[in-house]
């Protein structure tokens, strides 16, 4: 890997696609740090772009993307939708920019498979927001998992369901997106399963429309195998106004559980520790979820060393949900 030079040990990023998600959580989130600045904003219509630049003070703005990744940037935030993402990371990393990328990665794992590559001919990082496994509580469990502090794993369990009906959203429609709540907060899921549990050897279960009727699903659930030990489950859904979404791992000699951190963006997230002959045990901790993928990332790219969720990890998550998507699809038919 080619060392990057950051002047003044400061990365300047640029956002690609000036959505909601830029608008309401990067943006603000950025500002929390002192390692990183935006210099520049990307967005296919004009106005949007002027629009963000203008509300966060970013000096430039642009509607053409060649344009944009000449503009004065270090590493690019591809926040576009699903759709954009391969052309958008290939040009970036031919451009010789880092990369953090939203979920999922792609709309196929081919061209996910491409992006990975391309990146490593081009000796740039790729990072994905799977914001979750950014957060401390996540971190400090998983090091109780690997240490065996609680003994085999036996079953993870995890939870996210939100009230999300059908609008105008790039979400809801299959070709911008691949799909609907497996493939936009499934994959957070399927992300958690293979951080805690490692590697998966095989995945089933059941995806449709429950409540709201469109191109995409509004709900999935499905069961996993670890190669290395015990089983995962997961379900998500666009069609639940409340829900705990919670984590819950159950090991030989313990168990953890996370409440208030999946789908929950006010309260302080809480890790409970279950240990045999121990008292219950609680942490707590409050702060900007974005802000930890942002502050690990930069590190990341700073140092020059892999980030907390690669490219492979995308990849990987990607290739979950189409088996899982077949076999549904087969039952189907």
């Amino acid at each position: 890997m080619v060392e990057k030079i950051y002047k003044g040990k400061k990365i300047k990023w640029g956002i690609a696609g000036c959505g909601r998600f830029a608008e309401n959580s990067f943006l603000p989130a950025i500002r929390l740090t002192r390692k990183s600045t935006v210099a520049s904003v990307y967005s296919r219509d004009g106005n949007r772009a002027k629009f963000l630049s203008e509300k966060f003070g970013i000096s430039k703005a642009f509607s053409n993307y060649d344009e944009f990744l000449k503009s004065d940037i270090d590493a690019v935030f591809v926040s576009s939708a699903n759709v954009h993402h391969y052309e958008q990371v290939i040009k970036a990393a031919k451009a010789g920019k880092n990369i953090l990328c939203e979920k999922p990665l792609a709309l196929t794992s081919a061209q996910a498979e491409e992006m990975v590559k391309v990146c490593k001919e081009n000796n740039v990082l790729l990072a994905v927001n799977y914001v979750h496994r950014y957060h401390p509580l996540v971190i400090k469990a998983k090091e109780l998992i690997v240490d065996q502090k609680l003994g085999k794993l036996v079953s993870i369990d995890v939870h996210f369901n939100i009230d999300f009906p059908p609008d105008n959203n790039f979400r809801f429609k299959k070709d911008l997106s691949g799909g609907g709540a497996l493939r936009d907060i499934g994959t957070h899921m399927i992300d958690l399963l293979r951080f805690f549990g490692g590697e998966i050897e095989s995945i089933d279960g059941v995806m449709g429309n429950l409540i709201y009727q469109s191109e995409v699903d509004d709900f999935a659930l499905a069961t996993v195998k670890f190669v290395k030990s015990g089983y995962g489950t997961f379900n998500v859904s666009f069609n639940n106004k409340k829900a705990f979404n919670r984590i819950e791992i159950l090991c030989h000699k313990g168990a953890l559980a996370i409440d208030n951190l999946i789908g929950r963006k006010l309260a302080a997230p809480k890790l409970t520790i279950l240990l045999e002959d121990e008292t219950r045990k609680s942490f707590r901790k409050r702060g900007n979820k974005m802000s930890f993928v942002i502050k690990s990332v930069q590190k990341s790219f700073l140092k020059n060393q892999s980030p907390h969720a690669t490219g492979e990890d995308g990849l990987i998550n990607l290739k979950l949900m189409e088996s899982l998507e077949e076999k549904c699809l087969k039952r189907k038919s």
